[in-house]
């Protein structure tokens, strides 16, 4: 594949810029394939709507729904929850399921430009075709870019928002049990992805972990694993039962950040996070995290399990950003489709 390297976001002075930096607005796209939450979806709305509550209070909420009637849906539960639509915005962008974080724009931004932000729109294919129907999730990035008039810049290769995490200052770590699955992006070789993700991302340096958490569908995503929290630092989830499916994957990728360093020589700096009690629906173990948290401009929103570790995490999660309040919202029901807040939304920048 022959990439102009005059005419990628790097070479324009763009890069990602991490997640706690201000945003404009964060993009969610409702909740509407039965399939995603089977005998679940209507218990995940009331969680679902706490959290544009909370993301509401400091920043834009962007609504991808597919029709008129979905809007009036959507506005009867958040009328429901009393929450003041002055922040809320609706956009008739069809799709195929709720998880904005994967098939949503990824923003760029090079404040010195013209366009101060742009959009790159990676290829999308249902992480790996584990699903049929990814058709309408795919055009999202492009629909966007339209709609809000940006740049849009086009790899030609499968990526999707929640296999990176950025600290915003040249770094992105990523796992490769995902990045690296040949059901993505088949006969390109590490060497080869970081090249994309240098090119595409406007980033230097990239941290490999190896595998993803048990339940996890989608090959190893890293906001289920390690999250950046400022420049220097990680949250890393830890499970320290021995008996634990998690345990040995975990330990391991623990093992690999330990020995990681900035290209200044400074090593990273982490922080463990514990993982909840197993989470269990209809006999199936499901990819329960509280790494999957979401940093807005007023909060950081945590998935919470009902367990007994809510409050530790919380609180770890807390020490980390002294800045926002931290919300505790109940993911149990949520966590049914394989995802959680971070797995929902998508950020849009704030460029002055």
């Amino acid at each position: 594949m022959k990439i102009d390297l005059t005419k990628t976001p790097k070479s324009r002075g763009y890069y990602f810029p991490a997640e706690w930096e201000k945003h404009e607005a964060t993009w969610l796209s409702w909740p509407h394939r039965e399939a995603s939450w089977p005998g679940k979806i209507n218990d995940i709305f009331a969680p679902y709507v706490r959290f544009i509550k909370t993301i509401a209070e400091g920043e834009k909420v962007r609504i991808n729904v597919q029709d008129e009637k979905m809007k009036s849906f959507a506005l009867e539960h958040l009328s429901r929850a009393k929450i003041h639509t002055r922040n809320i915005e609706f956009y008739y962008h069809r799709t195929d399921d709720a998880w904005c974080r994967d098939h949503g724009p990824a923003f760029l931004i090079n404040p010195g430009a013209k366009k101060k932000k742009a959009i790159v729109d990676w290829g999308f294919n249902a992480w790996g075709e584990k699903h049929e129907s990814f058709f309408l999730d795919n055009t999202i990035p492009e629909k966007i870019s339209e709609e809000l008039g940006l740049p849009l810049f086009r790899p030609e290769i499968i990526m999707e928002g929640g296999a990176v995490d950025f600290n915003g200052k040249g770094t992105v770590i990523t796992s490769r049990s995902c990045l690296l699955n040949p059901n993505r992006n088949k006969g390109l070789n590490e060497k080869e992805i970081e090249f994309f993700l240098k090119e595409y991302y406007g980033v230097r340096q990239i941290f490999w972990v190896e595998d993803g958490i048990v339940g996890d569908d989608t090959d190893g995503h890293i906001d289920d694993m390690v999250r950046f929290v400022n420049e220097n630092t990680v949250l890393a989830a830890v499970e320290e039962n021995k008996e634990d499916e998690n345990y040995f994957i975990l330990q391991e990728n623990l093992k690999l950040l330990e020995k990681m360093f900035f290209l200044d020589g400074t090593p990273l700096n982490i922080v463990k996070l514990p993982m909840p009690d197993p989470v269990y629906y209809n006999g199936e173990r499901l990819p329960a995290s509280y790494a999957n948290f979401y940093i807005c401009n007023s909060a950081v929103v945590v998935p919470t399990y009902s367990c007994r570790k809510d409050r530790e995490a919380m609180e770890i999660i807390r020490k980390c950003f002294p800045d926002r309040k931290i919300v505790g919202i109940d993911s149990t029901d949520i966590i049914w489709g394989l995802g959680s807040f971070h797995c929902l939304s998508q950020q849009e920048p704030l460029v002055l």
